[in-house]
C-alpha cells in the first residue's frame, strides 16, 4: 500500500471521484485531504463523504474564509443535502503534519497549499509528488503520439499550475521531495469514462467496493447529460500514482514562458512528464477493489 495525502478543488467532478478512489482503493492508505481554496462548502462535502465511510483523517483548507461558494449544483444533485464544516485545519500543516519520506502527495489543483506548506516548512519531505498539470509538447512527445489539438506545440496554458505560479516554481524547485510526476494534459485530454467504461463499472459486485458504487452513480448523473463522456484528468494521475507503468514518462525540466508551460527533456532531473498512457491497466487499477 501506498500512503497517500491527497489535494484537491472541486471545480470539476473528477476531483470528488478521486477522493471517492483513494478513499476505496485497497493499495491506498489516504492519510489526508486538503483542498483549495477550502471553502465551508467545500469542506463540507469533503466531510460527508469521508462519513460516508466513517474514515476520520484530517482535512485543511488553504484559506477556509475565502467568501466563495466553490460547490456547484451538480454536487448537490448527487451527494444531496451538504453542510458547510469549518472546523478544518490549515492546509499546509496538514500536509507537514502528516508528510514523511514515504508519502506520496497528489495533486488535483493548483499547487497553492503544497506551495505554502514547502513556504511555512522548508524541512518537509514526501517521496513522491503526482501532480496533475503540466504539458509535454513537440521535443518530448514524439509525433505519432500528440493528440492533434497539441500538434507542434512546445508549450501551452494549464490550468493547475496556472493556478498559483509561483508556487507551481516553488514546487518544481523544491528538494524535499525526491520524485515529481506530473500527469499533463497532453495525455490526460485524451483519457474519458465513456459509455463502455461505465458498463465495465456497472458489471462489478458492488457490496465488495461501495467506493465504486458512489463514482458509478455520480457518472451514470453526469452521462444522462453528457453521454459523449468525461475527462478523467485526477482520476489518471491517482491512479498512476497507485501504478507507475500505467503512464510512459519522460525525464524533463519544467518551465514557464509567456504565461504558459513546457517541458524539456533533462536527464537526471527526477521530474518526470506523462508523454503517453496504458488505457487498459488504467481501467484495470481504477477498478480495483477488495483485497490484494
Amino acid at each position: 500500500m501506498i500512503d497517500v495525502i491527497w489535494d484537491m478543488e472541486t471545480g470539476d467532478p473528477d476531483d470528488y471521484f478521486t477522493l471517492l478512489l483513494l478513499i476505496g482503493h485497497p493499495r491506498v492508505n489516504l492519510k489526508a485531504v486538503t483542498v483549495t481554496p477550502g471553502a465551508p462548502d467545500q469542506m463540507g462535502l469533503v466531510k460527508k463523504v469521508l462519513d460516508w465511510f466513517e474514515l476520520d483523517i484530517p482535512i485543511g483548507a488553504f484559506n477556509i474564509n475565502c467568501g466563495k461558494e466553490c460547490v456547484s449544483r451538480w454536487y448537490h444533485n448527487v451527494l444531496g443535502t451538504i453542510k458547510p464544516f469549518r472546523d478544518v485545519g490549515i492546509g499546509a500543516d496538514v500536509i507537514y503534519e502528516n508528510c514523511d519520506e514515504n508519502t506520496t502527495i497528489i495533486t488535483g489543483g493548483p499547487l497553492k497549499n503544497l506551495g505554502a506548506a514547502i513556504q511555512k516548512y522548508p524541512n518537509l519531505v514526501a517521496d513522491r509528488l503526482v501532480a496533475q498539470g503540466g504539458f509535454a509538447g513537440q521535443g518530448v512527445v514524439p509525433e505519432h503520439l500528440q493528440l492533434e489539438k497539441f500538434k507542434g506545440l512546445v508549450i501551452c496554458p494549464t490550468y493547475n499550475l496556472n493556478g498559483d505560479p509561483k508556487a507551481g516554481l516553488l514546487v518544481l524547485g523544491f528538494d524535499g521531495i525526491k520524485n515529481k510526476r506530473f500527469v499533463s494534459k497532453n495525455v490526460c485530454h485524451g483519457v474519458y469514462y465513456d459509455e463502455a467504461l461505465h458498463h465495465k463499472m456497472g458489471q462489478l459486485k458492488m457490496n465488495d467496493a461501495p467506493h465504486l458504487m458512489k463514482i458509478y452513480q455520480g457518472m451514470d448523473v453526469y452521462l444522462r447529460k453528457h453521454p459523449g463522456g468525461k475527462k478523467f484528468h485526477d482520476p489518471l494521475a491517482a491512479c498512476a500514482a497507485i501504478d507507475e507503468f500505467i503512464i510512459s514518462w519522460e525525464e524533463v525540466e519544467i518551465y514557464r514562458e509567456n504565461g504558459q508551460w513546457g517541458s524539456r527533456l533533462s536527464p537526471g532531473s527526477n521530474t518526470w512528464i506523462s508523454i503517453n498512457y496504458n488505457k487498459e491497466l488504467f481501467e484495470r487499477v481504477l477498478l480495483e477493489h477488495g483485497n490484494v
